[in-house]
């Protein structure tokens, strides 16, 4: 586990498009995830910017994994960050998902974030598992939140777990 740098770039777009492109829809897109160029400049932005972070989980070298945290903007809310995570298909139930979880609840603490919460998709039993054995409980159904490239939209449901300081 370590923080992401503006030279995993291209890793990290090719494990997005990876992700992206399994059949269980696991991750929604348009095209792309991000240009290798984008993911660097938002990799070197982070550097400068308290509020957010990036995760990779390593294995011999190989990324197979992403953790990004962003505190909410809201200064009503600013002890909320949400938190994305993939992870490479092969790795998945291996413990990698557990890591950059507890990674991002480490982040937290040091930024002073209470509260971490998540959208997962509801036919994602697997993470929804993880979740809640990490202690996140579902806070709410969001219905058809989501826009898949097709054009049909997907619900999502809403996971948070409150961080000790």
């Amino acid at each position: 586990m370590r923080a992401a740098e503006p030279g995993d770039a291209a890793v990290l777009v090719a494990l997005a498009g990876d992700v992206t492109g399994e059949p269980e829809g696991w991750l929604l897109t348009d095209s792309a995830w991000r240009s290798v160029a984008d993911e660097r400049r938002y990799l070197r932005a982070l550097r400068r910017h308290p509020h957010g972070a990036v995760f990779v989980a390593e294995i011999d070298g190989v990324v197979v994994g992403r953790l990004s945290v962003s505190r909410d903007p809201h200064p009503a809310s600013g002890h909320v960050a949400d938190i994305g995570l993939m992870v490479a298909r092969g790795q998945r139930r291996t413990g990698v998902g557990t890591a950059l979880m507890r990674a991002a609840e480490e982040w937290a603490r040091t930024a002073r974030v209470t509260k971490l919460e998540l959208h997962v998709f509801p036919h994602n039993t697997p993470a929804i598992a993880l979740y809640e054995k990490l202690g996140y409980a579902r806070e709410g159904h969001r219905r058809a939140h989501y826009r898949r490239p097709d054009g049909s939209l997907l619900d999502a449901v809403l996971m948070a777990k409150f961080v000790a300081p």
